[in-house]
């Protein structure tokens, strides 16, 4: 990676961005892939590049369901791997969660570079690399899942945007956990949980909450958590933001 100063005002940012070009070069990565981040930047920008409340309510509720899941699986992409593979290990080891590559640019050889970043992270298992079936409703390679994984799971965490496939999995009955940092994409709005937040800052605090609630001998409760209501604070959170730098800088819309 390129040398960047940390006293630079858009060090973490560009670190970021490092990270995504150097798991491109790898393979892991597709161009496609670039673009998704860079989109995801945008509506970073838009929350103040920080984890805002209504953000927080949502990673407490999704520690929670997974804690109280059966079979949760993690679903991983180039992108995810690429910013958080030590995080993906680390969740999947404390609460015994699956981790299964799926993949919308699909490969064999693609998905043998995740898998291997994976391992290297200390993975014990990956799914969705072989003897894959089809989900029918799902019209993307997204719909090749592992009959021991995201077709068998009761919650899946889907750290990335994909609309269809999240809204097919929520009327297969499952819980999903989504993390996108677009509050008005088809996957926050289907999702069971939405967590409007970039994943390098969502799955430290999705961890050290997991750590906390499982030290908790009573069993877990979810307090009322209602989805489209905390999207709606999130909402009204960038407004809020947009507003100050508007007055800020003096600008008349």
């Amino acid at each position: 990676m390129n040398s960047i100063s940390p006293k630079h005002p858009r060090f973490k940012s560009l670190i970021i961005r490092e990270q995504i070009i150097h798991n491109f070069n790898n393979g892991s990565v597709v161009n496609h892939g670039l673009i998704a981040h860079g989109r995801g930047e945008a509506f970073d920008y838009l929350i103040g590049e920080t984890t805002i409340p209504p953000t927080i309510n949502a990673i407490k509720a999704a520690a929670i369901t997974l804690l109280n899941s059966q079979n949760p699986v993690i679903s991983v992409n180039g992108n995810v791997a690429a910013l958080v593979p030590n995080e993906i290990v680390k969740l999947s080891n404390i609460i015994n969660c699956k981790i299964e590559i799926n993949l919308f640019h699909q490969s064999k050889t693609r998905a043998k570079i995740i898998s291997n970043l994976l391992y290297k992270s200390g993975a014990k298992e990956i799914l969705g690399l072989k003897s894959l079936i089809n989900i029918p409703e799902i019209f993307s390679n997204r719909s090749q899942v592992d009959p021991e994984g995201i077709f068998k799971a009761d919650t899946v965490l889907v750290p990335l945007e994909d609309g269809d496939r999240v809204q097919t999995l929520v009327k297969m009955g499952k819980k999903v956990i989504v993390i996108d940092l677009n509050p008005l994409s088809r996957s926050s709005k289907y999702a069971t949980i939405s967590i409007i937040d970039n994943v390098v800052r969502a799955f430290p605090l999705l961890l050290s909450y997991i750590k906390q609630f499982k030290n908790n001998n009573n069993k877990l409760e979810l307090n009322e958590f209602h989805n489209s209501h905390n999207i709606k604070l999130c909402l009204k959170y960038i407004n809020k933001n947009l507003s100050q730098k508007f007055t800020k800088y003096n600008f008349k819309i």
